[in-house]
């Protein structure tokens, strides 16, 4: 219990500032990734599978939330979560969990590297100082704007910037097992504070950043009241919420989805792996979906497992779900009692911190692997994957990446079919007459094999009286393959010739038999295929 509770503590000092500064690279209060990492860390604890995963913000969400934000505000991004909340639900429900981690390698490479870019750019501006009134549009447009602002460079943001990044870079090393993030922005914000008091140097903080107006109370930075529950469209008119809002979310709202389960399973991998223990994957999916339908009801933006805060969670001898709620209970009680001092750390901190945050999921050994190493199928996977990330939109990138794994799968699926002519292999059949072709068929028969055992059976059509077809090794069989053979199998009796079936497996027989293929000659092995072919061939030529 003791190891739970350091743990727990440990975790929670990582994920104060890290919310914060998540929330903020989203576009909305610093508060509310706070309000996410308590919600979240508790009912994913308790309803989800695994014991040592912490859920709350991660940087993966930024790059989808974003422009969501731009577009429909904070009210469209909690309802966006909400229903991301329903849908991972329905995934869980349906036993569907398994199959989302059998999407490619290159494809999750190809969106974490991504977005790992996209974090990092964004933290440009704060880094350096940038004054920019109007950070939007696309990627390409925020670079311009980028590159076009550094005149505003401010020297103080940027060794502010530096200095964070430097402790954070350098107190790693020591192996000690306190947190950089706390001594780097402990330090930095203590710094930053004196020298705004005596110097007056105006270094921008989440105090001079963010205000708040919640019942009354007004103030800057972080507000020091506890969890409020509220309607997630409550800054909604009601005519604004209607079908023609939730269409336009959906797509949003799936992307969020099919990233926090990829997100949620990925980080339930690498925990299982580091403990030995054995998370349902369509559990944990349930345990996200409720987290992220009760979590909008309090303000707080969309949720998932964090890879990072897990593995310190592990590292810190977390073992049981007690770690998280402790985690977000630590959390708590720095809202109600040090939020004015939680208010004095550095945007420009903040901005470094990410920027460690972008490098760890960057990916970059993996990434430069697969394009030494790969085949180039899935080199090409990757870098759509990544380009679309970075220079699109993160939604294109999930329904494109998941549209080329699909590819991917049948394409390799197609290579593992082979149609093969056996009999004029005069070692294996010996004594067979030259007017009857045998074929050895292997692998699935589905669409895309389809075509390819067409058109060698139609040119076989010409050639011999008598073909065979020794399907033994035929593991299925789809609509589409068992229309092709259908269609073969009349042009044979079209010319008066003959077309046999060797060594089908029980369930391709039925699934021939209801098609109604019963009309055609099968054998169950290929020496009694034969006999009948020379059989026939006798009784064709008399």
């Amino acid at each position: 219990m003791k190891s739970n509770i350091f743990s727990g503590l440990t975790v929670g000092i990582i994920a104060l500032p890290l919310s914060m500064a998540l929330a903020i690279a989203t576009g909305v209060p610093p508060e509310l990734g706070l309000y996410t990492a308590i919600i979240a860390g508790v009912f994913a604890a308790v309803f989800g599978s695994s014991k040592v995963n912490i859920s709350g913000p991660t940087a993966a969400f930024i790059v989808i939330l974003i422009p969501i934000v731009q577009e429909f505000g904070i009210a469209g991004l909690l309802l966006c979560g909400l229903m991301s909340g329903v849908i991972l639900i329905l995934v869980g429900v349906f036993r569907l969990g398994n199959l989302i981690e059998l999407v490619p390698y290159p494809v999750t490479v190809g969106f974490t590297s991504g977005i790992a870019v996209v974090i990092a750019t964004f933290q440009i501006k704060d880094f350096f100082g940038l004054t920019i009134e109007s950070f939007t549009g696309s990627y390409l447009d925020k670079l311009f704007l980028l590159f076009s602002s550094f005149t505003t460079f401010n020297i103080f943001e940027f060794l502010t910037a530096f200095i964070t990044l430097l402790i954070l870079i350098f107190w790693k090393k020591t192996k000690s097992k306190i947190p950089s993030a706390l001594i780097a922005l402990g330090f930095i914000t203590i710094v930053v504070a004196l020298l705004n008091h005596y110097y007056s140097l105006n270094i921008s903080t989440i105090a001079s950043t963010f205000s708040y107006n919640i019942n009354g109370l007004e103030g800057s930075g972080i507000p020091p009241i506890p969890l409020q529950f509220s309607l997630p469209w409550g800054h909604l008119d009601s005519s604004q919420i209607n079908f023609d809002l939730i269409k336009k979310l959906l797509p949003h709202a799936i992307a969020i989805a099919i990233l926090g389960a990829l997100e949620s399973l990925l980080c339930a991998v690498i925990s299982d792996g580091m403990t030995g223990n054995k998370t349902d994957p369509n559990k944990e999916l349930i345990g996200q979906g409720i987290t992220n339908i009760v979590v909008p009801f309090f303000g707080g933006i969309p949720a998932t497992a964090a890879i990072a805060r897990t593995v310190a969670n592990i590292n810190s001898g977390g073992t049981a779900k007690l770690s998280s709620i402790v985690h977000s209970l630590f959390i708590l009680v720095s809202i109600l009692f040090i939020a004015p001092y939680i208010s004095y750390l550095p945007m420009a901190g903040l901005s470094a911190l990410l920027l460690i945050v972008a490098w760890n999921m960057s990916e970059i050994k993996h990434f430069t692997n697969i394009l030494k190493t790969a085949p180039k199928d899935d080199i090409y996977v990757l870098l759509t994957c990544f380009g679309l990330t970075v220079l699109i939109d993160m939604q294109v990138a999930v329904a494109v990446g998941i549209g080329l794994a699909s590819i991917l799968f049948i394409k390799r699926t197609i290579d593992l079919y082979s149609i093969e002519l056996v009999s004029e292999d005069m070692s294996l059949h010996p004594d067979l007459p030259k007017d009857i072709l045998i074929y050895d068929i292997n692998g699935p028969m589905f669409f895309g094999a389809a075509q390819k055992a067409m058109k060698t059976l139609i040119n076989a059509n010409d050639k011999r009286d008598i073909v065979i077809l020794n399907m033994k090794n035929v593991t299925m069989i789809d609509m589409t393959a068992m229309v092709a053979l259908k269609s073969i199998i009349d042009g044979f009796e079209a010319k008066n010739k003959k077309l046999i079936f060797s060594g089908l497996s029980n369930r391709v027989q039925k699934k021939l038999e209801r098609a109604k293929f019963d009309y055609v000659t099968t054998f169950s092995n290929i020496n009694d295929s034969i006999e009948y072919a020379k059989h026939l061939l006798n009784v064709l030529e008399e």
